[in-house]
């Protein structure tokens, strides 16, 4: 028998050491742990070591902490121009109250989606074509801010909705396709004759230096020229100062030895006659003769008259 309870006494320990150990709970980093005591909400356990009481306690869910991605299917929306496009969009949200997480919302993934969808719908009816496919930005803050007022109720917190993918129809693509196309080809010739425009330009501008620098070389040549000219007019008038100057000083130099020489009356008159006769040269139809030439030549006769006498 005492035996048999000392085997039992062990039991009873081994089993409360499970007991024991059961109800020590310890809730890892980003994670929150829900509790209800007899069905009801009793608390939230944040990271660390925590005690439930047994049978009475129980952890009605765990929760993650951390910012969560959604990406929900494409949705059909109609833009203001009657367009039907699809549309997906992810949701990156993070729970910030795991109570009301918990009992809330009976589906909280689903309710986001739907809320996604009819919010998704009423900014897009609101926008044209054109503007869905160029308002990325503004719709995404526009989902943000009104699933994040929607489910704060719940607990939830929505950081960012992006639009992942707008699908127009494919007769929407095809005259898009077509437009950028066109576009293409546009800017593409509008680049060709700004090229043309250009290369003319720096045509012209090279001609007009061309004829820029033919007449700056032709006017220093034409300076050159006149310079030129002008030395030699300049070096011409000095040379024939030179000669007249020359001319007069053998003129002053024979009027010097002249009058040193101090000649008679006759031999002047004789001077003159042979002067008369060269600048006659036997050319000139009627010449004057002075008188006092005349009288020298009366003279001249008498004298050879006298000489043939003798």
């Amino acid at each position: 028998m005492a035996g048999l309870g000392a085997a039992f006494l062990v039991f009873m320990v081994f089993i409360l050491v499970i007991i024991v150990m059961s109800c020590i709970r310890i809730v890892p980093q980003a994670y929150a742990y829900v509790v209800e005591s007899l069905g009801t909400y009793k608390c939230t356990w944040s990271a660390g070591m925590h005690f439930k009481i047994p049978i009475i306690d129980r952890v009605a869910r765990r929760v993650t902490l951390k910012e969560q991605v959604v990406d929900f299917a494409p949705q059909p929306v109609i833009t203001k121009d009657n367009v039907t496009m699809r549309i997906d969009t992810v949701v990156f949200f993070q729970i910030t109250d795991p109570k009301l997480f918990c009992y809330g919302v009976e589906n909280p993934i689903m309710a986001i989606e739907n809320l996604t969808a009819t919010t998704l719908r009423n900014i897009i009816g609101d926008l044209e074509l054109d503007e869905t496919l160029t308002s990325r930005e503004t719709i995404n803050t526009k989902m943000r801010a009104t699933l994040d007022v929607a489910t704060d109720p719940w607990g939830i917190k929505v950081n960012r909705v992006e639009l992942k993918n707008i699908i127009p129809p494919a007769a929407i693509q095809d005259a898009m396709e077509k437009q950028m196309k066109a576009e293409r080809e546009r800017r593409e010739q509008i680049l060709i004759a700004e090229g043309e425009k250009k290369s003319a330009v720096l045509r012209a501008e090279g001609h007009k230096e061309s004829l820029i620098l033919e007449a700056e070389a032709e006017k220093q040549s034409a300076i050159l020229r006149a310079e030129a000219k002008k030395e030699a007019t300049i070096r011409e008038a000095e040379g024939q100062a030179e000669a007249i100057l020359a001319i007069q000083k053998a003129n002053a130099d024979g009027i010097r030895l002249l009058n040193e020489a101090a000649p008679s009356g006759e031999v002047i008159q004789i001077k003159s006659l042979e002067a008369f006769a060269k600048a006659a040269d036997g050319k000139a139809t009627k010449i004057i003769i002075p008188s006092e030439i005349q009288g020298l030549a009366g003279l001249a006769k008498s004298v050879v008259e006298v000489a043939k006498e003798q």
